[in-house]
């Protein structure tokens, strides 16, 4: 009786759990028996194992086999645990020494000439395999690179199973064909969901929008800063052709490089949903993610058949969810979005299992002040009856609206300025700049804090620990007792508050930045310089 082990790594959204692989054989007909709640493609891997293991050179063993995989409770997808199967069997059959790959952890889908074949999800698997305590890791080689991502690991990039047995078995190593020139490879298609294309969370293309491409509209562009160095929500209202997209749009490239983890957390995430680039194993620039307005409940949050993969707030997950129209979204879809703007993670739970997928985004919400467009408008004939124009702006709920710190209204821009000189246009990049200063301004203030930004501070703690100077929450507390600000809409406002006190260079916020962040929020004029004019 032969039997070998060896580890590989079942995906529960994007967390990993490390999966012992057991291969056991004995004397009797021979069969090929898969147990341990697999499902359908991972069923087939007992074809395309026999396969690869027979047109690499080996012989597959004549006898009872079975291969188990442990923790049976756990449900185990997809067909990354082809290489580890295979290794097993040839183990069992004393192919290879059980010994030298007990301790390994084998990822990769196995072709039936067998080629190793990369999968979605290389990052978080390795990431869960390291916390395991796993050291040594063998991946398709064209996802070497993103394995080597985790640190304390070390990675063994492999083309086909013939060169993994050499390795294994001290044997010279095999050269495999290369690939004729001019021909695509067939190996990043396994790196690909169908369907994850443009707009699902990744900007592609080195060259990114540019803030001096727009046109007047400073209010608006305020409003993007304050956004983006505080973390603040925005939504963006105005008649079509005002810039609310063009404004929205260049909001990710005001945003500051992600952390080291944060890039770890965003890759893991994109390389799960199969919409990493091809060739660009990290991504270390925040993500920009714009749905249709006919986007589904599960497309958004996360859904699908047996496991739910990450949805459209979770491919956003530290940087821009972008909801143009968003009048237009189902009321569902919308009030879907107050969970996770408040905690930053998305629970899902469906049939095949309960999921938890990072939500930390910073979401810009766009709509016309009616279903034409046009209501309001000077010049203009507004042709909706007043009932649909209450029922169109009803569509965007009270409580989601409170959530959203910043509410501007985009004017249409006036002729003067789409034509004039644009010497006064400030680049995305001086934009930038004072966005990071204002980002390290709060990370010294929120030092030994569990929060890295103005809007993760709660309100209580921001009018305990931090207060606001003298007499510069006079304006918030009449706003307060006329009933146009709730209670959480006056955290958001000290919130924002602290936002362009950090963007001034302020020690605290004073009256004028209370103000500003009041008429952000309220869209009230004050009579207050806005933080783009100060600065």
């Amino acid at each position: 009786m032969g039997f070998a082990r060896t580890c590989s790594v079942a995906l529960v959204g994007v967390e990993g759990v490390v999966v012992e692989v057991q291969a056991d054989l004995e004397p009797g007909v021979a069969a090929f028996t898969l147990v341990g709640l697999p499902d359908k493609s991972l069923v087939e891997s007992k074809d395309r194992v026999r396969a690869a293991v027979v047109n690499s050179g080996a012989e597959w063993p004549q006898k009872k086999l079975t291969v188990g995989l442990s923790p049976a409770a756990v449900p185990k997808s997809g067909s990354g645990f082809d290489l580890a199967v295979a290794c097993a069997v040839l183990a069992a059959s004393e192919r290879l020494d059980p010994r030298e790959i007990a301790d390994l952890v084998l990822i990769g889908e196995l072709g039936l000439d067998g080629r190793v074949r990369p999968v979605p999800g290389i990052l978080p698997a390795v990431l869960a395999a390291a916390d395991a305590g796993y050291r040594q890791v063998v991946v398709p080689e064209r996802t070497a690179a993103e394995a080597s991502l985790v640190p304390g690991v070390s990675v063994l990039g492999i083309r086909s199973l013939r060169q993994l047995i050499a390795v294994l078995t001290d044997a010279p190593v095999p050269e495999e064909e290369p690939l004729p020139e001019g021909r695509p490879d067939p190996m990043l298609a396994g790196l690909s969901v169908p369907g994850a294309g443009l707009g699902t969370g990744v900007l592609l293309g080195d060259r990114q929008p540019d803030l001096a491409e727009v046109a007047g509209q400073l209010k608006a562009r305020t409003a993007l800063e304050v956004a983006a160095a505080g973390r603040h929500h925005l939504l963006l209202q105005g008649p079509p052709g005002a810039g609310k997209t063009m404004l929205a749009e260049r909001l990710p490239g005001l945003l500051p490089p992600l952390t080291a983890q944060e890039s770890l957390e965003v890759t893991a995430v994109h390389s799960v949903a199969g919409t990493l680039p091809a060739g660009q194993p990290l991504l270390d620039r925040a993500p920009y993610c714009a749905p249709h307005h006919s986007a589904s409940m599960a497309s958004l949050v996360g859904g699908g058949s047996g496991l739910p993969r990450p949805g459209a707030v979770s491919l956003a997950h530290r940087g821009v969810l972008f909801m143009d129209e968003a009048p237009e979204f189902s009321g569902r879809v919308l009030d879907a979005l107050r969970q996770p703007l408040e905690s930053g993670h998305v629970i899902v739970a469906r049939s095949g299992g309960v999921l938890r997928l990072p939500a930390r985004f910073l979401l810009a919400l766009a709509a016309n002040p009616c279903p034409c467009g046009r209501h309001g408008m000077l010049g203009e004939g507004c042709d909706c009856p007043p009932q649909a124009v209450r029922r169109y702006r009803a569509r965007l709920s009270g409580p989601l609206l409170d959530r959203v710190d910043l509410r501007v209204t985009v004017e249409p821009v006036a002729r003067s300025e789409l034509t004039g000189a644009e010497a006064g246009s400030e680049t995305t990049a001086q934009v930038a700049e004072r966005v990071r200063a204002a980002r390290e301004r709060a990370a010294a203030r929120l030092a030994d804090t569990p929060w890295a930004t103005n809007s993760e501070v709660p309100g209580h703690e921001l009018r305990t620990r931090w207060r606001v100077g003298p007499g510069a929450l006079a304006e918030a507390e009449r706003d307060m007792e006329r009933g146009m600000l709730t209670a959480r809409g006056l955290d958001r406002v000290l919130r924002v508050a602290w936002t362009v006190a950090d963007l001034a260079g302020h020690d605290r916020p004073d009256a004028a930045d209370v103000n500003c962040a009041l008429e952000l929020r309220t869209g009230v004029h004050r009579g207050t310089v806005l933080a783009g004019d100060r600065a």
